[in-house]
């Protein structure tokens, strides 16, 4: 009886420790942390504190705050459970609606003049999305690791751009990775191939479109 209580309580644990692992690392905050970890730990920790505040305040109200108040709308007309968006059927409004958000954030970075190395962050969640809602038709990917990817991917690219060691942030990153990925599949919103193909889909648009050595014709679209 104490072994089979033991696997309960372990189990248990699991489950609450992907449950919050999965709220923590939404798709939604992977823009607004890429950000966060570029203002703090690259050289670009030396702009003004105003001008870091408004960039964070568009992105988070873009790829946060718009995206989780229209889909919390939507799953409440339409009567979804939170669980219920992991069915693919179910899936596509509220992808087309993070695109929307996107596609706005986008226009006031660009109308601000933002460097396209911060622009990009956007467009790569941009893309992913894109790339998301039409697997959707047939399969379904994880936006998750989708994210998790991309925000690998972008520390790759910008180690290249900015000239730095990313090692100690690429160990942090891939192991929340194998965290995150564990958790998706531990809840079931997600079979390993969906969260394999979700990871790969994000780092490779991370590197078309930030690293310096690729990103020539997606510099010149952000432009």
């Amino acid at each position: 009886m104490d072994k089979e209580r033991e696997h309960i309580i372990a189990d248990k644990t699991m489950l609450r420790v992907a449950r919050v692992t999965s709220i923590v690392f939404t798709p939604f905050s992977i823009p607004f942390l890429a950000f966060l970890v570029l203002f703090l730990f690259s050289y670009l920790r030396i702009m003004p504190i105003l001008y870091k505040g408004i960039v964070l305040g568009i992105v988070y109200c873009f790829t946060i705050l718009t995206p989780t108040i229209t889909i919390f709308l939507f799953r409440k007309i339409n009567g979804f459970a939170r669980q219920d968006l992991s069915e693919r059927k179910k899936r596509y409004v509220p992808i087309l609606l993070t695109i929307i958000s996107y596609v706005f954030c986008l226009l006031m970075m660009r109308k601000l003049n933002i460097p396209w190395y911060m622009t990009g962050i956007i467009f790569v969640s941009l893309v992913v999305s894109i790339i998301c809602i039409l697997v959707n038709l047939k399969w379904k990917l994880s936006e998750h690791m989708a994210g998790m990817g991309g925000i690998i991917g972008g520390l790759v690219s910008f180690s290249a751009l900015f000239s730095y060691n990313p090692v100690v942030w690429l160990c942090l990153f891939i192991l929340i990775a194998g965290i995150l990925g564990s958790a998706r599949i531990v809840l079931g919103h997600h079979t390993l191939g969906e969260v394999l193909s979700g990871f790969v889909v994000g780092l490779v648009c991370a590197f078309l479109v930030l690293h310096p050595a690729y990103n020539f014709m997606f510099r010149v679209f952000l432009f």
